[in-house]
């Protein structure tokens, strides 16, 4: 006996079961991998930085074509380490200085490519010093380590500010006249050291009256010579 269309034949138990369909379903669309993502997004900020260079080069007439040995492999390097920097965890540093390494030979290229070394050079002051005082991102739980930790640090802000002066100075935008002006980043170096002796004396931690013995000589000396500079030698 032929039985309905869609039914089947009644089984031992005597109840009609029912035919399913047996449709696909649709595979679901794959995204790209967390590392894949940042090496385009990485890639795509490098290669637009590299172009945009290019551009204002030949836009100021003033193109070495040459310099873009040097720009493009720092744009690379950079890439690479912001990377690892946004996978964070313990390669996260390393991706720090590796981008920081990249952004200076990028730097370079890009001085080299417009033609600006001889107004732009305070920048390779000022990008060094600002990769030295980034690092206290990963500062260390530790007392002692932290403080002198941020006493580099902080002195690297302030080596950062000897850079942005310079420029000022070769951009003709500030003119110090007969002024001794380093004279006054010596004497911040030694108030910022002479500032994080204070803030280590607080901390009871073993060695602390030699940390502090050790950053209080020097900033004391730093000082003076400072002070000693913007009054004239």
């Amino acid at each position: 006996m032929v039985g309905l269309a869609g039914w089947t034949r009644p089984g031992p138990s005597g109840k009609l079961s029912a035919m399913v369909a047996d449709t696909g379903r649709a595979a679901p669309r794959q995204s790209y991998p967390k590392s894949t993502r940042h090496w385009l997004t990485s890639l795509a900020v490098a290669g637009t930085a590299a172009a945009a260079t290019t551009t204002v080069a030949q836009s100021v007439g003033d193109f070495h074509w040459w310099a873009g040995f040097v720009l493009v492999p720092g744009a690379l390097t950079a890439a690479g380490g912001g990377v690892l920097l946004a996978r964070g965890g313990g390669r996260a540093f390393v991706g720090y200085v590796v981008g920081c390494v990249g952004l200076l030979i990028f730097t370079v290229g890009a001085l080299l490519m417009t033609g600006t070394t001889g107004r732009g050079w305070p920048a390779l002051v000022t990008l060094p010093c600002l990769a030295v005082a980034g690092t206290y991102l990963w500062r260390s739980a530790d007392p002692l380590a932290r403080g002198l930790h941020r006493t580099v640090a902080l002195l690297a802000l302030a080596g950062a500010l000897v850079g942005v002066t310079l420029f000022l100075i070769r951009a003709r935008l500030v003119d110090p006249g007969q002024i001794h002006w380093w004279g006054g980043f010596v004497l911040l170096a030694g108030v910022v050291v002479c500032g994080n002796a204070v803030e280590l004396a607080r901390h009871r931690m073993p060695y602390r009256l030699q940390a502090v013995t050790l950053l209080v000589g020097p900033a004391v000396v730093a000082a003076l010579l400072g002070v000693r500079m913007l009054r004239g030698w």
